[in-house]
């Protein structure tokens, strides 16, 4: 077996995890080199936020810790060691200048995700990092400990390895679960994986005739079996599959179970009006113009597209004037218009997802080192665990903060 190299480490994977250990541990004064096949480093970091880069969130820890849908104690210690501040700092102490938006939503000025990328491969590089483009088979091991990566072209020996590959998402950019099949050979276990911040499906007809809809400040619940679990003020887009755009987004972080549950959306079309004002904003519309159809002055309040929508589902003919609806037809249009009813059959593949939940098991992995439990040398960070998050910037947080754990790390056990 021809031997390419020998390091101290070797990082598997060169996205924001893996670039930012590889810094670390080469800052730290060790020789490191990064596999990775793509031509450029970084190449989802370069099209997340739709190419803007949304790198961290404006919060403190404790607030960080109430986006991560999961038992999130396992990043404690690395989001103390590296938290958003930090993050933050250390890319403006770096040239790239950066902004707050809302949900403190953290960008680079420049809105350039591309600044983000190219400034963690000239750090990687400045401090003496080899990069080969190329993709590793498995992780060699003698005598139990990490000593060799094996690569198509031959072995590069090291004495520890970090598994940085990501998930599933964005396959085209190499996130094909490679990871997670060398990890699983070392002993690993593997956590269901699943798509998470991805769009909905729905089977209701109306979801297609109004593909290209967009609604804004409405209120979204989900609920699970019944018990509502998320409620958010924002943006839904109808597509021809289902439920897209921000806040669908998010909740589908908070849909976990679909094997053991059944969903439902119900979508407040107009969250700043209670039951009574709503009723007497119809009544106004109504009396303003007593003799129109329904079908015509209904597009005033939900808009042209989804007004049939609204009165289909509220049972009412939309060819009768308005001076002759009813109280309970009344009612009727204002539940919908309260309780937009859409139902889920379940997610988009994923490959349509912008991170993957599940993941290598973080009871085998040591919190305030990234290393495993399993294989001395061995190293894990971003998104290969099994932690997930919210979105708002919240993942590639973790990623920056679980490879500068893993990377301070390196530098602290070789």
């Amino acid at each position: 077996m021809k031997t390419l190299a020998h390091c101290d480490l070797v990082v598997i994977g060169g996205g924001p995890a893996g670039m930012m250990c590889a810094y670390q541990a080469a800052a730290g004064g060790h020789s490191v080199i990064v596999l990775d096949g793509n031509r450029q480093l970084g190449r989802k970091l370069r099209i997340t936020g739709k190419g803007r880069c949304n790198l961290t969130n404006n919060c403190t820890v404790r607030d960080f810790m109430q986006n991560i849908p999961g038992d999130g104690r396992f990043l404690y210690s690395a989001l103390n060691r590296f938290s958003p501040a930090d993050v933050m700092a250390f890319f403006e102490d770096h040239g790239v200048p950066l902004k707050t938006e809302r949900g403190a939503r953290v960008f680079p000025c420049s809105d350039r995700a591309d600044d983000i990328a190219d400034c963690m491969v000239h750090l990687c590089e400045s401090v003496g990092v080899n990069t080969v483009r190329t993709r590793a088979d498995s992780v060699l091991l003698t005598d139990g400990a990490v000593s060799a990566v094996h690569t198509p072209e031959g072995t590069i020996s090291c004495r520890a390895a970090a598994l940085c590959t990501g998930g599933l998402s964005y396959p085209l950019t190499g996130s094909d679960g490679a990871g997670y099949r060398m990890a699983c050979a070392l002993g690993h276990t593997l956590t269901p994986t699943r798509p998470s911040l991805v769009p909905l499906e729905s089977d209701d007809a109306f979801c297609r005739d109004l593909q290209g809809f967009s609604l804004k400040n409405v209120t979204l619940r989900v609920y699970e079996d019944d018990k509502l679990i998320f409620r958010e003020l924002g943006e839904i887009l109808f597509t021809h599959f289902g439920v897209s755009g921000p806040l669908v987004l998010s909740a589908s972080a908070h849909m976990r179970y679909f094997s053991s549950c059944t969903y439902r959306l119900e979508i407040d079309l107009k969250p700043g009006l209670d039951e009574e004002k709503l009723d007497a904003r119809i009544l106004r519309d109504f009396a303003a113009q007593p003799n129109k159809t329904l079908a015509n002055l209904m597009p005033g309040l939900t808009g042209r597209s989804m007004a049939p929508v609204v009165l289909s589902l509220a049972g009412v003919d939309g060819s009768i004037p308005v001076n002759t609806v009813t109280h309970a037809q009344r009612a009727a249009i204002r539940q919908v218009l309260k309780a937009f009813p859409v139902s889920v059959s379940g997610t988009r593949s994923v490959d349509e997802a912008i991170v993957t939940a599940g993941g290598i098991s973080t009871k085998e992995v040591n919190p305030r080192t990234m290393e495993s439990k399993i294989v001395p040398g061995l190293y894990f960070a971003g998104e290969i665990l099994d932690v997930d998050a919210y979105t708002g910037g919240f993942n590639l947080q973790i990623a920056w903060a679980t490879g500068y754990t893993a990377g301070t790390a390196v530098c602290d056990n070789l």
